[in-house]
């Protein structure tokens, strides 16, 4: 495809070389080198980009510049392959994610059905009273009672199709056992990454 200058003069806008265009490559900073490099791909309008480790080891606003871009150009229906050391970053930016270890894919799955597969769901009951031990009565439920007594933490599967909260705190009023606030927590990416990596 012709190159659309219009649309390179856009593109050394926003990776912030346009002040740089007429500047031999030996003579930038490697970060600015970084740039240039992932500009030359771009300059063509590909349909697939792939794209290794193209943040690693370089500074936050480069890293934001390319977050940037990565986003306008799945938007625009550009098909990227990246890879990245970032976990934080494949869950912001992929829609499908693979999981390598020692060289091998371990696993190839849609975000969403991995977070929601692979994913834990944790309810954390801040307590009025602080709590030696949990009552037998809740022996039932997946609970932890964290260290210093103040907190219940109650891990559910984010599969099922009850959650279990309702009853959980039904038998919490009737051991008499209040709390003053609570609050949910879902794993992360990294969280079920490393889940995967210790089962290997």
């Amino acid at each position: 495809k012709p190159r659309n200058p219009d649309y390179v003069a856009k593109l050394l806008k926003e990776l912030s070389l346009w002040d740089k265009k007429d500047s031999k490559i030996m003579t930038l900073s490697g970060g600015m080198k970084r740039r240039v490099l992932i500009a030359k791909a771009l300059a063509h309008e590909p349909q697939i980009l792939f794209l290794d480790e193209p943040t690693a080891g370089v500074d936050v606003e480069l890293r934001k510049d390319m977050w940037d871009i990565v986003r306008a150009l799945r938007a625009g229906g550009v098909t990227i392959i990246l890879t990245t050391h970032y976990i934080d970053e494949a869950e912001e930016m992929a829609d499908r994610i693979g999981v390598m270890h020692k060289g091998k894919i371990i696993l190839v799955e849609d975000k969403a059905e991995l977070m929601r597969k692979l994913g834990k769901k944790q309810l954390t009951l801040h307590l009025q009273k602080r709590l030696d031990a949990l009552p037998e009565a809740l022996a039932g439920y997946r609970l932890t009672l964290a260290p210093g007594g103040g907190e219940i933490i109650y891990t559910y599967d984010t599969q099922g199709e009850r959650t279990g909260i309702t009853a959980l705190l039904k038998d919490l009023n009737l051991a008499g056992i209040r709390f003053r606030d609570l609050q949910t927590t879902q794993s992360s990416l990294e969280d079920i990454f490393v889940h995967l990596v210790r089962q290997r």
